[in-house]
């Protein structure tokens, strides 16, 4: 007598098998049962340790094939070169793009500096202490001036042993540095500073920092050399502006052209970065599908034992019993296909061990089938609660929802995820309207 037909009532009968798989088909055999998905691998390695019995059917996802996995590997390879080449260079531009913003605003604000200075402004300039009463550009005012506010006596604040150090800092560390300058220099120093109005961009965090333009004057190299050190040490960035106007607008000049021409640079290369991700985001659902069959391929080899004197795989599973002669058939074909002479053995073995449970479903019984799974699974040969589930489940859910309006909001979504069942399934659904379809 045969076994029992398998019915959507019951859990099918189940029966444990020994398989005996040549080495070099291992993976393909695993790949064509996982095609037919009825067959659950026993770990034969950890048969000592005593565990629950498994009373839920896993399937096993089809595996790709090896061409399919060195070709994956290989374009996956090549496209994190050339993404990380492309984001490397974007953000190099990024930073270059700050650096120039930065300097503009620098030769524009110290530009202004300079023209109240040498305009007469002097009675703001912090006193040296060489003359407490001497404002520390005195030597620059009494010079004569020309059109532009520049001197024209030959002297420049060079050749009056006066520097200075211009830069950007974050506006939040502009109290400390005033103090540390202030506290180490001892007050030998004209400093001016003034607010960037737009916010610096950080091209490595994308975080927005306010930021000021700064202007140190103070004499003889040492002192600047200490000023540079200090804003470095503070997170300043400075950068070179020259004391003549007509430099200092040919240098803003050419910052200008250069920002244009970095600005076309980034657009191209953002366009070309976002090109390559939208390609890599459209096929990477597929990938990681490829990815979790192989690697569910050899979760499922660890789970054999390797015979070295036959050189062949040795693995236990259980499949209904009523489909031995489909996998018989699947791995005759796998057989054929590589060519061996020597076939898969399959035998059926008895045992005492409680197999697992595997209720057959359909298309429609499959949502109601994954309710009563989440809740538990019953024990093998019991009778599937999942069937009167169809009837009992819309019943309580009518209770709960007692809304004609309701109702019929719920029947026409559903009339509509029926209509359009095919393209839903081919298109990739977030978790709410996934669940309410599946």
């Amino acid at each position: 007598m045969g076994p029992p037909k398998d019915t959507l009532f019951r859990s099918a009968d189940m029966c444990l098998t020994q398989l005996y798989i040549a080495n070099e088909i291992g993976r393909e055999v695993v790949s064509a049962l996982g095609e037919v998905g009825q067959v659950q691998f026993r770990d034969i390695e950890k048969e000592a340790i005593p565990v629950r019995p498994q009373y839920e059917f896993s399937n096993i996802l089809a595996a790709p094939s090896a061409s399919e996995i060195d070709e994956l590997a290989d374009n996956s390879e090549r496209l994190e070169q050339r993404v990380s080449s492309l984001y490397d260079s974007y953000e190099t531009l990024k930073k270059r793009e700050v650096e120039l913003t930065e300097w503009r605003w620098v030769l524009t604000e110290a530009g202004g500096f300079f023209d109240r200075a040498f305009k007469g402004d002097v009675e703001e300039i912090r006193q040296s202490t060489e003359d407490d009463d001497a404002p520390l550009l005195r030597d620059v005012e009494q010079q004569p001036r020309g059109q532009n506010g520049d001197t024209t006596g030959g002297r420049s604040l060079s050749g009056m042993n006066i520097g200075f150090v211009a830069g950007v800092i974050p506006r939040s560390r502009i109290a400390a540095f005033e103090r540390i300058l202030w506290r180490t220099l001892r007050g030998n120093l004209y400093m001016n500073q003034s607010e960037i109005p737009k916010p610096i961009v950080d091209p490595t965090n994308n975080e927005e920092i306010q930021k000021n333009v700064f202007v140190i004057f103070a004499h003889g190299k040492e002192i600047l050399a200490k000023i540079r050190k200090i804003s470095e040490s503070l997170g300043a960035d400075l950068y070179s502006v020259d004391e003549n106007s007509e430099l200092r607008r040919d240098q803003v000049h050419e910052v200008n052209n250069r920002l244009s021409d970095l600005a076309s640079v980034l657009r191209n290369t953002k366009n070309t970065l976002d090109a390559e991700l939208t390609q890599i985001a459209r096929s990477l659902a597929a990938w990681l599908v490829v990815v979790k069959k192989e690697k569910a391929v050899y979760q499922t080899l660890n789970r054999c034992s390797y015979d070295q004197a036959r050189k062949t795989l040795i693995a236990e599973a259980w499949c209904p019993t009523n489909s031995l002669p489909l996998i018989k058939s699947t791995l005759q074909d796998v057989n054929d296909r590589a060519g061996l002479s020597v076939p898969t053995i399959v035998n059926q073995i008895k045992t005492s061990k409680t197999p697992p449970t595997y209720n057959k479903r359909n298309k429609f019984t499959e949502a109601f089938q994954t309710i009563i799974d989440a809740y538990g699974t019953a024990k093998y040969t019991e009778v599937n609660p999942g069937l009167p589930t169809i009837v009992t489940f819309p019943f309580l859910f009518a209770v709960m929802f007692g809304d004609f309006g309701h109702g019929i909001l719920m029947a026409l979504a559903a009339s509509a995820m029926i209509y359009w069942e095919k393209p839903l399934l081919k298109t990739k659904l977030n978790e709410l309207v996934s669940m309410a379809f599946y």
